[in-house]
């Protein structure tokens, strides 16, 4: 490297530059051209602005910083290694391979320094403002005078791709209406998508568009101009109030010869030949690759040694924190440390089978509302429908931009950035998020679902009006092939109570569960309350499966249910016993926590010599012959509803106990 003329700062930028490039060309895979045009703006953000610690990437404090624009992910790979985190130059060097750490977009848990799996374009700007959100709570409960605990910042890079989806829009108007003045995104304007140039797409005025939705904006005219990034950056910090924007023009693939300011350099490497050029332009060694100076490591070293020194402060902080307010403090560490307070299970209400019959989106708002005040951390609301999901935390108030301690959220008609906004406040130590609509409306989340899925993470994702039974809304608003749909996702666990006493023992699995999401799905229609004194009891429930009802003798058959379709199976092992029929009802809430148990266990409930068994759902048939077996039938819903009352489409598609009864003799005859 020739660094006769250059600052070090401009050597640090270069190395960057060329680091990335090189492990994409290794890689023979990956985008170079935005990680080489932004690495004036990691080197600004690791080495001025960033909070940091690379030695606790899970220091509660420290800012985060989310790449949105996660195709750009050697950017943030070269810097994080420059800086201490736990990355050789051989993970970069294996970007992109098996067992790496260094993965094509970043991963939350893989890659130290990571905060979140941003995905999809759009994902990460959206989970961003759930990182805000859970910044303004905790400092709203744990911060007093003198003792500012939580007042970190939230960063990201994001690009004209995140800046195109639908989530960004919903996200950004949420974060403006809700004075997130945490927020300091800086947005690539480079004018290159895959396609070519983004006008052929996209043209509209984004400046103008943030300003509407109540943000602070500053352009930067050329991201090379470090000076006028930083005070553009330090403009953002003193805004409190609104979220910032700053729109920043780059060149893809700076330092590219022959591919800068092109789509080739958005997608794939640049070529051997290529990047001889580049480095021929930026003073290295054309034949070496991988080459990092011994004063550049150096430097960015002692960038990132500077946050042990801010971590250690805050520390001793805390530790003063503790002597002055020992139960918050106490709160605090229970909370962030994910467990639960002592005693919460207590407050668990048990309904009785002589209370009169009840819908398990009420009886969960029944649930939430009772668990509510022993777990402060446990905060949420609804796409502007918590009076029919019955999510409204009645003791508590609203999250505004006035009061940051209401726990109650109203994220609009914006299902899409809920869901990211709860993967956001989902890695925020301390809160257990959840978020509710329609069943049907899960179709909005499926991004944010299946991220939380990868990531691990917790959030409660609650969906109410879950069948044909919600009538005269039809066909457009009867979810049918949802459950499956969720269902199949991995590392997800979907739960479909049904009753209320199930539904409580939903909210306990929900709660207790800290590795991955949880689906809660609900009635909209009332449904009796299962004796738990004469049939199994509901807290059989965190077994996924198991008997509630038993015949006297040897079962002819299985009657296997889920959620409203219990009762229903309930009534038809009445008659089928009054016909002299013998059965069981196996109530089966989770096919996923079912799963889990040992095979001991599932012989017990679904024993493999009773091959006669029919299941009953008002959903997708998909998926339930794993449990009815050859010998068995389905009553489900083979295609979409229609819009009447809910009795009639019963019986229109055979919800009734003389259908259930008669496919249960055909199986036996």
């Amino acid at each position: 490297m020739d660094t006769t003329t250059k600052s070090i700062e401009q050597q640090g930028i270069d190395t960057i530059r060329v680091l990335s490039a090189d492990a994409v060309q290794k890689a023979n895979s990956g985008h170079p051209g935005t990680a080489m045009a932004l690495a004036p703006m990691a080197h600004i953000l690791w080495k001025e602005f960033l909070n940091y610690n690379p030695k606790n990437t899970h220091w509660a404090n420290r800012d985060r910083f989310i790449l949105s624009a996660g195709h750009a992910c050697m950017l943030q790979y070269s810097i994080l290694y420059l800086t201490g985190y736990d990355i050789s130059l051989d993970d970069i060097k294996n970007f992109r391979q098996l067992n790496s750490k260094t993965a094509g977009h970043p991963e939350y848990g893989l890659t130290p320094g990571i905060d979140v799996t941003t995905g999809p374009l759009g994902a990460g700007f959206a989970n961003g403002v759930g990182f805000a959100i859970g910044q303004k709570y905790l400092a709203a409960q744990y911060n007093k005078p003198g003792f500012d605990l939580f007042n970190y910042h939230v960063y990201a890079i994001c690009s004209d791709g995140d800046m195109m989806e639908g989530v960004t829009s919903e996200a950004a108007s949420l974060a403006g209406h809700l004075e997130l003045g945490n927020i300091i995104y800086l947005y690539d304007d480079n004018k290159i998508s895959i396609e070519g140039s983004t006008d052929i797409a996209f043209n509209e005025d984004v400046n103008k568009r943030f300003e509407a939705y109540g943000w602070h904006v500053q352009t930067v005219d050329d991201v090379n101009d470090v000076h006028a990034l930083q005070l553009a950056l330090t403009n953002a910090k003193a805004e409190k109030q609104k979220p910032s924007l700053i729109r920043v023009r780059s060149l893809i693939a700076y330092g590219s010869p022959n591919k800068s300011g092109t789509a080739g350099s958005h997608g794939a490497p640049l070529g051997a030949d290529e990047m001889k050029l580049v480095k021929e332009f930026f003073g290295f060694d054309p034949e070496e690759s991988f080459v990092v100076a011994e004063e550049v490591l150096e430097y960015y070293h002692k960038a990132g040694e500077k946050g042990i020194a801010t971590e250690d402060k805050w520390n001793k902080l805390f530790a003063d924190y503790k002597v002055k307010f020992p139960e918050l403090a106490a709160e605090y560490e229970t909370a962030s440390s994910g467990k639960l307070p002592e005693g919460w299970l207590d407050a668990l209400p048990v309904f009785k089978g002589s209370d009169p019959k009840m819908a398990t989106r009420q009886a969960s708002g029944k649930v939430l509302n009772a668990i509510a005040a022993k777990i402060p951390g446990l905060i949420g609301g609804a796409a502007d429908l918590a009076p029919s999901t019955e999510t409204n935390l009645k003791e508590f108030e609203s999250f505004t931009p006035e009061n940051r301690s209401g726990r109650n959220f109203h994220f609009g008609i914006r299902e899409h950035a809920m869901g990211s906004a709860l993967n956001g406040m989902a890695l925020t130590p301390g809160i257990i998020p959840f978020g509710a609509t329609f069943l049907i409306f899960s179709e909005y989340m499926r991004p944010p679902i299946r991220l939380a899925a990868i990531m691990k993470i917790r959030p409660i994702f609650v969906y109410t009006h879950d069948s044909i039974g919600l009538g005269e809304d039809g066909t457009t608003h009867q979810p049918v092939e949802q459950l499956i749909s969720l269902r199949s996702i991995p590392n997800i666990t979907v739960i479909r109570p049904a009753d209320a006493n199930e539904t409580a023992q939903s909210w306990k699995v929900a709660l207790e569960h800290t590795t991955g999401p949880v689906v809660l799905v609900f009635t909209r229609q009332g449904l009796p309350i299962l004796d738990q004194e004469k049939y199994g009891s509901a807290t059989n429930l965190v077994k996924g499966a198991y008997v509630l009802s038993d015949s006297e003798t040897t079962p002819q058959l299985i009657l296997i249910g889920t959620g409203s379709e219990v009762d229903l199976a309930m009534k038809a092992q009445a008659k089928l016993k009054e016909e002299g029929i013998s059965s069981r009802v196996v109530s089966m809430p989770s096919w996923e926590l079912f799963e889990k148990q040992d095979a001991a266990y599932k012989e017990s409930v679904l024993p493999k010599a009773i091959k006669k068994r029919l299941a009953i759902e008002a959903g997708s048939p998909l998926g339930w012959h794993k449990y009815v077996t050859d010998e068995g039938d389905i009553v489900a819903m083979p295609g979409f509803g229609e819009s009447a009352p809910a009795e009639e489409l019963n019986k229109v598609f055979g919800f009734t106990v003389d259908n259930v009864v008669a496919k249960a003799k055909a199986l036996l005859a």
